[in-house]
């Protein structure tokens, strides 16, 4: 045939979420930006609710996932759950 064939979708391929995301990405920005926030200075305290049962995320996780959408302008909670899965940026993010 005269067509191009594609990469074999079943194929095993070893990279890393570090390798795939650039130095010069935003999301390397808002990570160390919120790294370097005190939270508990700026009024987000943790609580404990229970002490049975899963533990909840952390604060800065949150944050993390507001501050990408608000740049990216994704609005909807649901949209950016979509994104967490989907959206390898956001996967390194978290």
């Amino acid at each position: 045939m005269q067509h191009i064939q594609g990469i074999a979708r079943n194929q095993l391929q070893v990279s890393s979420l570090e390798d795939s995301i650039s130095q010069d990405n935003p999301v390397r920005f808002i990570d160390a930006f919120v790294n370097s926030i005190d939270l508990e200075k700026i009024g987000f305290t943790p609580r404990v609710l229970k002490t049975e049962g899963r533990p909840s995320f952390d604060t800065k996780v949150f944050l993390k996932i507001y501050l990408y959408g608000y740049l990216n302008g994704i609005r909807s909670s649901r949209r950016l759950e979509k994104e967490c899965l989907r959206n390898i940026e956001l996967q390194w993010l978290l």
